[in-house]
């Protein structure tokens, strides 16, 4: 792993900890089959080790000068294929690996996100409930903000259950892989973070207007102290 200073506009904390890179590559379950798209690969710890086990690894590092780094880092690697620009405005469908054997489409993401993005991002991974991903993953596993994670994975009647929970549950199942301490990464960020996985549902069979079940969705969560027929 190189040596980079951070970026706050881009939200940049690099992961240290060996231990939860192996956790997040082990919730990954990624095989010679995979290809993997990753967010943000930083200095390119977890990216390592995807590269040793995936067909394929499409980068995507918004960062040009961790760009320029990363490329001469991999170099080598005849899996490796790295994409300079911002993920959220990036067509999804357009990142193809080049020397796939399969179709080339990534089946799988593995992720250390920015966190003042999380929203956006999961909603490019999965869509909406409105207009769920046609092109639906196998598998995403990503690192974010502890607060996030709780309300990803939170079953009705908690308190963190809310208008994120029920969107991203409709469509994905959502674990809890293992907690994060700031500690973890250089430089510690100022909240503790999580590891989760997401396995997209299969839609087939989807709610007859989702469309207006999303509508309901904002609006019964939109004041949260009040009844749902006052709101």
């Amino acid at each position: 792993m190189f040596s980079q200073p951070t970026r706050k506009r881009f939200g940049q904390h690099w992961l240290k900890s060996e231990a939860v890179l192996q956790a997040i590559l082990a919730a990954a379950a990624v095989t010679r089959q995979d290809c993997v798209l990753e967010i943000g690969p930083g200095t390119g710890a977890l990216t390592q080790g995807l590269l040793s086990l995936a067909e394929a690894v499409i980068a995507v590092e918004i960062d040009r000068d961790l760009c320029q780094k990363l490329g001469q880092q991999f170099a080598e690697y005849d899996n490796f294929q790295l994409v300079q620009g911002d993920i959220l405005q990036i067509d999804l469908l357009s990142l193809r690996a080049e020397q796939a054997v399969s179709q080339g489409l990534p089946n799988k993401v593995v992720a250390n996100i920015p966190y003042y993005i999380t929203g956006p991002i999961l909603e490019k991974l999965l869509g909406t409930i409105a207009a769920p991903n046609p092109y639906p993953y196998q598998s995403i596993v990503l690192l974010v903000q502890k607060e996030v994670a709780e309300r990803l994975y939170a079953k009705s009647g908690s308190k963190a259950f809310g208008a994120l929970s029920v969107r991203v549950q409709y469509l994905a199942d959502c674990e809890l892989v293992c907690a994060v301490p700031a500690y973890a990464f250089q430089p510690p960020p100022k909240v503790d973070s999580a590891v989760v996985r997401l396995t997209p549902r299969n839609l087939s069979v989807a709610v007859d207007k989702p469309a207006r079940l999303e509508d309901l969705v904002k609006l019964g969560f939109a004041n949260k102290r009040k009844m749902l027929r006052t709101t």
